[in-house]
């Protein structure tokens, strides 16, 4: 295939747009901060954010590259189906849980980062074991969108995916870097906008292509393939359950989430934002999944493309790029790549914003040098993001491994720190030993789970484990028990320790964690707040 210079021109063109907007966003930002604290600015907006800006930018985290590409290739698989597109609903539900039980708690104290209550609480080595798992998570997040774009651009410009990569790369980390959270809010506006443009003016000529079938026809028919629709096989449904539950609870302990919840002007405002981000979520799901429909009835010997299938050749992941390409004309295939690098940039400088903040923040200012001036935390946080962002990059060139990378350090996410955050916002006298316990229990549990697409073979055999292909597979919802049981143990392990130490079981000598000094116990910050409503007095700045 030859290289599509009117393709080439317009991505550039967008591209230059979106650069051109984070530098203005960040100009913005400097204008405006006057005496404000910088790294504030930078990581949270000063807390100041638009409602419609923050309204676009938290929907735009979540519809990634991942998200347009993921749901229009399960619904083209005729093994999965509509009825396997969880993302929509799950992020949906997420961001409305997220909005009626965590926004107020993190935004009434003015956390900067989701790390904060848990460094407060458990102290400064639970806070760095943590930060692992949100570090993995976004860093090969990171690079498989990035892998993503590169393998569309390949589709449909001809270019090397690598070139793509690195273009991409370098505007994402350039504009984050100038403005922070600034920039990256304004440039996820005019992106979400492109793509919801840009996506459906493609629909009606996929819809109406010579080589495809009505969508309503093959939904419940087999036609080219088994209806898209989909189904849920009996034995399935635990496994449903579970990646269910999984993407609903499991998005909320990001800290691309609550970076855009800590920067509203106020917790009733933040809480608005995360419901209707939910249903923007479910919103921009629709023309993926049109798309899916569309490449599930559609005879691809009648294109260009050709036969085998794009199931037959192993190439589905890239079903939404293909239908771009095959069934639309060559202008309009261009405005959906220009939505594919619109949403792959809107979830790059989230999780390059993330971790830079995490790490400057949680990492460097509260741990490794305490007396650092906001100056540093700021250059420091600019260095990591130079530094993930260009590890992310590198990792982008092995994409087959690092989807995979990806989707399980977001299951230690879910099993690790979902029920740590739980812990500290609404349990009372959960302490460090109950925390460590818990991180112990939960890496274990999953790791002896056993991980196909690593070759990782099961060492616990759960209910309904079976051997596909020479491959064992959990039915079983494991990632959920999991989770349950590291909340259990989190809760457990504390009231023991805290009972054994109280009564003198234990020598106090031992207490290393040092939880029995005075004011030690754990109020859970609702708590908290009730007294704060009841009494009319300030909330503690420290509740550890």
């Amino acid at each position: 295939m030859g290289l599509n210079i009117p393709g080439l021109v317009g991505l550039s063109v967008f591209y230059a747009i979106t650069l051109a907007t984070g530098i203005w966003a960040s100009l913005r930002s400097k204008r405006d901060k006057k005496n404000r604290s910088t790294s504030e600015m930078v990581m949270v907006g000063d807390r100041n954010m638009n409602f419609l800006v923050g309204l676009f930018t938290a929907t735009a985290t979540w519809v990634g590259g991942a998200y347009i590409n993921g749901t229009a290739e399960i619904v083209y698989l005729p093994t999965r189906g509509l009825l396997w597109v969880q993302a929509p609903v799950g992020f949906a539900l997420s961001l409305v849980i997220g909005g009626l039980f965590f926004v107020k708690p993190m935004r009434s104290r003015n956390y900067v980062t989701m790390m904060d209550p848990l460094q407060e609480t458990y102290g400064n080595m639970i806070a760095s074991l943590l930060f692992i798992p949100s570090l993995i998570g976004d860093i090969f997040w990171f690079a498989a969108i990035l892998a993503s774009l590169g393998a569309t651009m390949q589709v449909i410009l001809g270019i090397k995916s690598y070139l793509s990569i690195i273009i991409s790369a370098s505007a994402v980390i350039l504009y984050t870097l100038l403005g922070g959270l600034y920039s990256v809010a304004y440039t996820d506006v005019v992106q979400l906008l492109f793509l919801m443009l840009s996506l459906w003016i493609c629909i009606p000529f996929a819809l109406i292509h010579s080589a495809t079938e009505s969508i309503s026809y093959t939904a419940t028919h087999d036609f080219y393939q088994a209806p898209w629709i989909g189904k849920i096989e009996k034995e399935y449904l635990g496994r449903w359950l579970d990646d269910f539950l999984y993407l609903v609870l499991g998005s909320i302990p990001f800290q691309t989430y609550f970076q855009r919840i800590l920067s509203a002007a106020s917790p009733r405002q933040a809480s608005f934002i995360s419901y209707l981000s939910g249903l923007g979520c479910l919103l921009m799901a629709i023309p993926s999944v049109l798309i899916g429909a569309v490449a599930a009835s559609t005879d691809w010997n009648q294109t260009s493309y050709g036969l085998p299938s794009p199931l037959e050749r192993g190439e589905s992941a890239m079903i939404l790029p293909f239908v771009l390409h095959y069934l639309c004309p060559p202008y309009i295939s261009i405005g959906g790549l220009g939505a594919i690098a619109a949403a792959v940039m809107s979830s790059a400088d989230s999780a390059l914003l993330s971790v830079g903040s995490l790490f400057a923040h949680n990492i460097y200012r509260k741990i490794l040098r305490k007396k650092a001036t906001d100056k540093d935390v700021l250059w420091t946080m600019r260095a990591s993001m130079l530094v993930f962002g260009t590890a992310a990059a590198g990792l982008a060139f092995y994409s087959h491994s690092i989807y995979d990378l990806w989707f399980l350090s977001g299951e230690l996410v879910y099993a690790l720190l979902f029920p740590q955050l739980c812990c500290v916002l609404f349990i009372p006298h959960t302490n460090t030993y109950g925390s460590a316990a818990g991180i112990l229990l939960g890496f274990l549990l999953r790791l002896l789970a056993g991980e196909p697409s690593l070759k990782i073979p099961p060492v616990i055999h759960y209910p309904g484990c079976c051997l596909v292909d020479g491959v064992y597979v959990q039915l079983f919802p494991f990632k959920t028990f999991t989770m349950l049981l590291t909340l259990g143990i989190i809760v457990s392990v504390s009231y023991l320790s805290a009972f054994l130490f109280k009564r003198n079981l234990l020598s106090r000598r031992w207490d290393v964690c040092n939880i029995m000094k005075e004011n030690s116990v754990h109020i859970p910050l609702r708590q908290l707040e009730k007294r704060k409503d009841l009494q009319g007095t300030a909330l503690p700045e420290n509740h550890d």
